[in-house]
């Protein structure tokens, strides 16, 4: 039995990883609706676009592997949508009632654009304190300030003033985090600028590879911090979203945590000095005990617009997850999971939204985030529209614990209500 379990836990955790193909279309899209591409700008208008990329992945021959690097590395690839789709094919499969996927979702080729020094910077002790040498840390900054520029181009030419950033999971290589991103930036009517950071993911399947790939998590929250805080230092940038997938969650939650924590030491308010909108954890592979002591009983949400968590009770990897770490996972919690009181109290907050995905199908109930044509629906409409569920614009349902109810088909018993999406970005009556 021991290494019956073994063997399922080497197969089902390497389901993590999510592949490359366009997903079919969200049931938002379906007979042609909503779609906002007279709203694409022009440098976007293609099935070849450029999203950047962030790295601490060292290079491997012709690419990133999963090697750590003590230097981060920024760049731009192209990814490609099909091998020989032009816009008006794409948009023609974006609307379809098929649930065709496209063949192929790739990246041709990439270039590195700026590579940082390694970290820590080198530092000495002067007058009863530590500090950087001066020379490092100029060198540092003027790095920072050219992977700022060529964001601030980007914002010039689109005239779009946030960002989409992009964390992935367990098991995933470079190529997966920047076409899953092209994926979610795709379905979200290309509104804003793409960004992936790529952490050193990848170290194998099974037990010790997903150990390994913790470690490698853990080591990447100083570049994740470091990364997010020069993008909230760009007077260019008016918002930040975030979508993180399964350990991707991990990384991303403790960075931002431990930027809160600055922020208030400074006496800032969190979310003015992040500039953080919309995050979405999906299939979260969270210790369900850490996340309460270090998250919810630090006010973490308050650093949102909202938080959208959405959770599958079946979902095969986090179960595997729970049963190696012996602890319960936060993106496959049940009704009766939560502790008394919870679910009252964060319906009273606001921020903290929980939808459990029903009838999940295929990738073991992992990777529904990018693939599924509901939860897709649910995902683009968050990001347009800043509703928060329930109401008209994000029609979901509650059960009788409080936690929404993704169906199958959402939302196409309400498309009616829906279309005409054009003031996406503006505040909803239900806020």
């Amino acid at each position: 039995m021991r290494r019956f379990i073994l063997l399922v836990t080497c197969w089902v955790l390497g389901g993590c990883a999510v592949g490359i193909s366009l997903a079919p279309p969200p049931n938002l899209y379906r007979s042609g609706l909503n779609y906002p591409d007279d709203l694409v700008p022009a440098v976007w208008r293609t099935a070849e676009p450029k999203i950047f990329y962030m790295t601490d992945r060292a290079l491997d021959g012709t690419t990133y592997g999963s090697d750590r690097s003590d230097s981060m590395a920024f760049g731009a690839a192209t990814v490609k949508f099909g091998r020989d789709l032009d816009w008006e094919e794409l948009l023609d499969r974006t609307r379809s009632d098929s649930d065709q996927n496209i063949s192929s979702l790739w990246v041709p080729d990439f270039e590195e654009i700026v590579r940082f020094e390694a970290t820590p910077l080198p530092y000495a002790r002067s007058d009863g304190a530590l500090r950087h040498l001066q020379d490092a840390v100029d060198t540092y900054d003027a790095q920072a300030a050219r992977f700022q520029a060529v964001i601030a181009d980007e914002i010039a030419q689109t005239g779009n003033r946030s960002l989409l950033v992009y964390v992935h999971g367990f098991n995933n290589n470079f190529e997966d985090s920047l076409t899953t991103l092209a994926n979610l930036w795709h379905f979200a009517g290309r509104e804003s600028v793409p960004v992936s950071f790529t952490w050193p993911a990848g170290n194998g399947i099974g037990p010790l590879g997903y150990f390994r790939d913790r470690d490698a998590g853990v080591f990447s929250v100083h570049h994740t911090k470091e990364f997010l805080r020069m993008l909230a230092e760009m007077p260019e940038v008016d918002s930040i979203d975030i979508i993180a997938h399964s350990r991707g969650t991990d990384v991303v939650t403790t960075a931002l945590r431990e930027l809160m924590i600055e922020a208030r030491g400074a006496g800032i308010h969190p979310k003015t000095m992040l500039k953080t909108g919309t995050f979405i954890m999906a299939a979260p592979d969270l210790d369900v005990d850490i996340v309460r002591q270090r998250l919810q009983a630090e006010r973490f949400s308050e650093a949102f617009e909202q938080i959208n968590l959405y959770i599958n009770p079946n979902d095969g990897a986090l179960r595997l997850s729970a049963f190696l770490t012996q602890s319960t996972r936060l993106g496959a919690l049940k009704g009766e999971d939560f502790i008394d009181g919870e679910l009252e109290l964060l319906q009273k907050e606001g921020l903290v939204h929980f939808i459990r995905v029903e009838n999940v199908r295929g990738g073991f109930g992992h990777a529904y985030f990018r693939d599924n044509p509901a939860v897709l629906s649910d995902v683009v409409l968050a990001l347009r529209t800043r509703a928060f569920p329930g109401g008209t614009l994000r029609p979901l349902e509650q059960d009788e614990d409080g936690i929404w109810v993704l169906h199958p088909n959402y939302p196409l018993e309400r498309l009616p209500d829906l279309v005409g999406l054009e003031a996406r970005r503006e505040r909803s009556e239900e806020r």
